[in-house]
């Protein structure tokens, strides 16, 4: 049950400043087993929430199911890749870059969906919100960082 075809891959990376703010597009983001995501506004939350990622190929059903274009950045996940299915990794430990991370849960869509993403954006995401990880060794997350599962 560990096997994937192909690796993932980080196409987008983004961190949330402070609460209500826009997310700030990234190249690069440091990763801390006690900080959790650093440049983050939850930088330092303790928890099974250091980070969040949704996968690349949802934002297409969302647009399907919302009418509309989906940037990354509205859905206000941390990391979105491509190529391997994040929910088949809950509660394994994964390699991004020089960092590992434990996927810890599914990272559900909050109400501002339907503001984000206008009337009933919020059920449009519902299945499709991505999960939460935690950090398990410190390193740098860039684009293109190709995204394995660890061999235990």
């Amino acid at each position: 049950m560990s096997v994937f075809p192909v690796a993932g891959e980080v196409v987008w990376i983004g961190l949330r400043p402070s609460r209500n703010e826009p997310m700030v597009s990234v190249n690069e983001a440091r990763v801390d087993e006690k900080q959790g995501l650093l440049g983050d506004r939850y930088a330092g939350s303790s928890g099974n929430r250091h980070l969040t990622l949704i996968q690349w190929e949802h934002l297409a059903v969302i647009e399907a199911l919302t009418g509309r274009s989906i940037a990354p950045e509205i859905l206000r996940r941390n990391l979105v890749v491509k190529g391997i299915n994040l929910v088949a990794l809950k509660n394994h430990r994964i390699n991004i870059g020089n960092a590992i991370v434990q996927i810890t849960g599914y990272c559900h869509p909050c109400s501002k969906m339907e503001s984000k993403l206008g009337t009933g954006g919020y059920n449009a995401m519902r299945g499709h919100g991505g999960v939460t990880a935690r950090v398990i060794k410190a390193g740098v997350i860039s684009i293109s960082d190709a995204i394995t599962v660890c061999l235990d």
